[in-house]
């Protein structure tokens, strides 16, 4: 009776310290989308000093960057279709919702926005690690939104990496930008998560 109930406790204590969702292996040739807005595609390094860039070398795998500067969750949920059309990707990495925040757009509209890119993804079989994003102000950290659509949807999820490298004056190249060491930060948390949850 005592061996059942260690057994029990030993599998509710792994249950509750588990890190969400896992991820299937990737494979050898997996393709990854990085998708976003200037965040992925890399204001403020050059291209290769870019998060999706340093993410490739680290995973020995094809990182598509698919960021552009400037664009909104609304602008992004009509582009996403026909990348993974275009890419048939294995993972798709989310960081996006920046610019929304920044313009003070609806929280909900960038909620619905989230959702929909999510569901693009899921129904073709894509699997998802979401990056959260902080709105403006001194003490940055991730939009409660993200973790929200993050627990519901069951979509891996890393919540502060942008938050912590904005925080830290030596990883910016501006205020809401890294620089070259800041995208390698973010890379590297990315490259760890995915190790926690058995992408790789």
């Amino acid at each position: 009776m005592k061996a059942r109930i260690f057994i029990l406790f030993v599998s509710l204590l792994m249950t509750s310290c588990s890190d969400g969702p896992g991820l299937q292996p990737l494979s050898p040739g997996a393709t990854i989308l990085a998708f976003g807005d200037s965040l992925t595609a890399g204001n403020g390094a050059p291209s290769e000093g870019s998060y999706p860039a340093q993410l490739a070398t680290l995973l020995n795998r094809t990182v598509i960057n698919a960021g552009v500067s400037g664009e909104e969750s609304s602008e992004g949920l009509a582009r996403l279709e026909g990348l993974l059309e275009q890419h048939r990707p294995q993972l798709l990495i989310l960081c996006h919702g920046g610019n929304d925040l920044l313009r003070k757009r609806p929280v909900s509209q960038l909620d619905s926005n989230l959702r929909q890119m999510i569901a693009m993804a899921q129904n073709r079989g894509i699997e998802i690690l979401m990056l959260g994003v902080p709105a403006p102000g001194i003490f940055l950290s991730s939009e409660a939104v993200y973790e929200e659509v993050a627990d519901e949807l069951g979509v891996a999820f890393i919540p502060d990496v942008v938050s912590d490298v904005l925080s830290a004056p030596a990883l910016k190249s501006d205020t809401v930008h890294p620089n070259e060491a800041g995208y390698g930060e973010m890379a590297a948390a990315i490259f760890s998560e995915l190790q926690k949850l058995g992408a790789i």
